[in-house]
């Protein structure tokens, strides 16, 4: 895997760091029972197919010991670690019969925790994932048991099942496990695979040592070094994912502390600005956006109106109409905002051309840029309706909010025009449902199953005229806090 996590990746992979100093949960709990239980039942059969016969004591002993250093080298993955077990597995294999193969792995994982119980590091939810860890013993165990054949005897396409079949039994097992613990997606798990890919090219490695394992069990004492060669790219790719996780947390902390700046600097602001979080993120999810798409969603919803703060109050906060300077001081609102998360750095210089666009109409009429359609980036058209919907349905020191009847319509008539059609459907249907949900009524009929709303035609007032609103038709601007009153009776 690339040193590139995605945004999702990373979540996961904080939440892994999270967990690995935390307790148990319950549904961790209930997914480690149920692959300890499957662990024993499938051991339970191993033998019933293929009762095991003597080996030798000093391969198999040298396997595990090797086994149990390969278990300490622990890969970063976003769902927990890897090993690179595979170095000293394909030994082991050849060392001892299948039935005794998947305990084996098992008394090398334990192994492998001694240094932490001398260490004062122990824990206890450590030993409950134990035999879950050694599910990827079952698949090669399994497959030389039904053959009847040693894995000495075994021919090229054996051999090859055997590994295909470790690799399909250990993705199968993780998956379980993970969809239990943790919920996690099938596809989201997918993007682990590579791990198999490494451990394929260790096998080869393996196998060369696994040929002689019998007449020369000190051989494989010589992957030892390679041992500590990964030992040493474990800890350096741990070190660079800390290091991007705790970067990752200073940029999020930058923009509470710059969310909480606009709440000092003028309250309802910042209040309005965590409402348009909530419904932004909520629309969010209706469309179903990427984890990028929702993370620069919330910081530019968070930090939509942060250029505010370079605006004179006795602008931001006049009771009557703004004359045209004031207006076009106002406007530039979406400009410094950007320029102060571009200062910030890092994704925030994404979340800053969303916090520039959020002015920006559908049709192509507001600022700073005229940018039209696809063009504006999509979180920035959800933050225009969203921000929309939240001024008209609060008070202002110039004008009284707006009904919940009014400002849908103002919703309706202003989609194609000022926002996005198939945003304004979206957040519609959730402002409906949430009222029907407070009235325990039904949800209403979601508007995605009324007639699409076309685009306003090039020079058609976006917003008809004869609006509840009193807003006057085709008015440059928009109907957001600092929206048009040079000409409304109503400003917004």
């Amino acid at each position: 895997m690339s040193f590139a996590p995605t945004v999702e990746e990373q979540e996961l992979f904080a939440d892994s760091f999270r967990r690995a100093d935390a307790g148990m949960t319950t549904r961790e709990r209930v997914a480690e029972l149920v692959m300890s239980v499957g662990f024993v039942a499938a051991v339970s059969g191993l033998w019933a197919i293929s009762p095991p016969s003597h080996f030798q004591a000093l391969p198999a002993a040298l396997c595990i010991v090797v086994l149990a250093l390969a278990t300490m080298i622990e890969f970063d993955t976003p769902f927990g670690f890897t090993v690179p077990t595979q170095l000293a597995f394909v030994p082991l294999v050849f060392a001892v019969p299948a039935a005794i193969v998947p305990v084996a792995v098992l008394a090398a994982l334990l192994l492998g925790q001694t240094p932490d119980l001398f260490g004062g590091r122990f824990q206890a939810r450590r030993l409950l994932t134990t035999p879950g860890n050694a599910w990827f013993a079952i698949g090669p165990a399994l497959v030389f048991a039904l053959a009847g054949v040693e894995p000495h005897n075994a021919g090229a396409l054996l051999l090859l099942t055997a590994l295909l079949v470790q690799f399909v039994v250990d993705f199968s097992a993780s998956a379980v496990r993970f969809e239990i613990a943790r919920g996690a997606s099938l596809a989201s798990q997918l993007r682990d695979m590579w791990v198999y890919a490494i451990d394929a090219a260790l096998s080869g490695v393996g196998l060369v040592v696994a040929q002689d394992i019998t007449t020369s069990p000190w051989a494989v004492l010589a992957l030892v070094p390679l041992l500590g060669v990964l030992a040493g790219f474990a800890h350096e790719r741990h070190k660079r994912l800390q290091s991007l996780l705790e970067l990752n947390n200073a940029y999020h902390g930058t923009a509470l502390v710059l969310g909480d700046v606009v709440e000092a600097d003028d309250g309802y602001t910042g209040e309005h600005c965590k409402s348009v979080v909530a419904l932004a993120l909520e629309v969010g999810e209706r469309l179903e956006l990427t984890a990028l798409q929702r993370r620069n969603l919330e910081f530019g919803a968070l930090l939509h109106d942060i250029g505010k703060i370079a605006i004179p109050k006795e602008i931001i906060n006049k009771p009557g109409p703004l004359d045209a300077e004031e207006w076009a001081i106002i406007k530039t609102h979406t400009i410094v905002g950007q320029r102060m998360l571009d200062r910030v750095g890092g994704f925030m210089r994404d979340v800053g051309l969303i916090v520039r666009s959020h002015h920006e109409r559908w049709d192509g009429g507001g600022y700073p840029d005229g940018l039209a359609g696809d063009a504006i980036p999509l979180e920035a058209r959800i933050i225009t309706c969203c921000d929309s919907w939240n001024a008209m349905r609060t008070e202002r020191i110039y004008r009284k909010a707006l009904t919940h009847e009014v400002a849908l319509a103002e919703l309706r008539d202003g989609a194609g025009g000022q926002f996005d059609p198939r945003i304004t459907v979206a957040l519609i249907a959730l402002v409906e449902a949430e009222v029907a949900a407070d009235a325990g009524e039904p949800a209403p009929v979601e508007p995605a199953e009324r007639a699409p709303v076309e685009p306003a035609e090039a020079g058609e007032p976006a917003l008809k005229g004869g609006s509840s609103s009193g807003l006057a038709a085709g008015v440059a601007g928009s109907i957001l806090p600092d929206g048009p009153r040079l000409e409304a009776d109503h400003p917004l």
